[in-house]
């Protein structure tokens, strides 16, 4: 198999998302929000976030609603200035957080990893990561076009993950590349 450089990491790759502010919860300002973390209430235990424009902010978790985390977020006290919040990706520095073990991946080391079958024709590129809550999906953008396919991303699926190679070799269930066949851009 021919190896291509690994992917560019842009200096964003240097942060982890770990959540997003889903919304405003009362009136006292206190915010809604979706950790990605391991263990969700772990969301404040690595310091402050920040967004993508460098806005730090101090997380403090108070419970639960909704399946969702209800943070404390400091100076924000109100229910509009809570709600203006809402959608803010919450990131930390890579460096804070823990290295992960073997056969696991931080979402943000496989966006733009080529996508190959195991004869070594391509796929396509990683776009994005997504779990809807049944196991993580990777989004593939198909060699050639700018449509996408979700591949699961499970021991069946990927055969492999090769980081320093910008690579993942995948084996999809049979017919689930049918529909993106040349003819159906």
């Amino acid at each position: 198999m021919k190896r291509r450089p690994p992917p560019e990491l842009p200096h964003s790759r240097q942060d982890v998302c770990l959540g997003v502010i889903a919304g405003a919860h009362g009136v006292a300002g206190l915010v809604r929000v979706q950790s990605f973390a391991g263990k969700a209430e772990d969301i404040a235990a690595y310091g402050p976030l920040h967004d993508v424009a460098g806005t730090r902010y101090s997380l403090e978790v108070i419970g639960r609603s909704r399946g969702q985390l209800l943070v404390r977020i400091a100076g924000v006290g109100d229910r509009d200035a809570a709600t203006a919040l809402r959608g803010t990706r919450l990131h930390v520095p890579r460096s804070v957080l823990p290295a992960p073990g073997d056969g696991e991946y931080y979402h943000t080391d496989l966006i733009g990893l080529h996508v190959e079958l195991r004869d070594g024709s391509p796929v396509g590129v990683v776009a994005s990561v997504h779990n809807f809550g049944a196991g993580d999906l990777v989004d593939v953008r198909l060699a050639g076009s700018r449509r996408t396919v979700l591949l699961p991303f499970d021991a069946a699926t990927v055969l492999e993950v090769d980081l320093e190679a910008g690579s993942m070799v995948v084996d999809p269930m049979p017919g689930l590349l049918d529909n993106h066949a040349e003819g159906n851009r």
